[in-house]
């Protein structure tokens, strides 16, 4: 079983949309090179703002 990191160790990013930055999620793990947006919300605005 692999060894378990601090959620304070996880990679992060800034959010295209709204700049904020997030972490990395499990369901991120096989794309997170291609994760721009923190959510949905963020993803679905991206033309708005």
């Amino acid at each position: 079983m692999p060894k378990q990191r601090k959620k304070s160790d996880l990679p992060t990013k800034v959010c295209a949309t709204c700049g904020l930055p997030f972490t990395w999620r499990k369901k991120w793990e096989k794309v997170w090179d291609e994760v721009k947006y923190c959510s949905d919300r963020c993803r679905r605005s991206k033309g708005k703002i």
